[in-house]
């Protein structure tokens, strides 16, 4: 089977944060069925419940690929151990990506959007 990807995004307690990473994964899951979004804390599904579901579908090759901008803590850390836990609560195998912010092609897009906004004018 397919591996399943995770877009794991961090979550917020405002309701409307995740409008933007929920558009982004419908068009993505139009392309491609094994692609669903997970949040890492204060919003659902978590990537917990998303994994679990998968699991039950009869997936056990998991790619994670977070929409943060750089590592931090949660990158380094608390996601690696979640990964961990699940990993041996469900006899599955999990590959964590890099995070989106260290792709070039992210980089070169956030310049063209500074320079964009450097240029309007005050």
């Amino acid at each position: 089977m397919n591996e399943f990807t995770i877009l794991l995004a961090h979550g917020s307690s405002d309701p409307d944060w995740g409008a933007t990473f929920e558009r982004m994964t419908h068009v993505l899951t139009s392309r491609q069925s094994n692609v669903k979004l997970a949040f890492m804390e204060l919003s659902s599904p978590s990537m917990e419940e998303v994994i679990a579901r998968a699991v039950v579908e009869g997936h056990s090759q998991f790619a994670v690929l977070p929409l943060f901008l750089a590592k931090g803590k949660h990158l380094k850390i608390d996601i690696p151990k979640k990964i961990d836990a699940l990993e041996a609560q469900h006899a599955i195998k999990i590959r964590l990506l890099q995070p989106i912010g260290e792709s070039p092609k992210l980089a070169a897009a956030m310049l063209d959007i500074v320079d964009d906004a450097l240029a309007m004018p005050h």
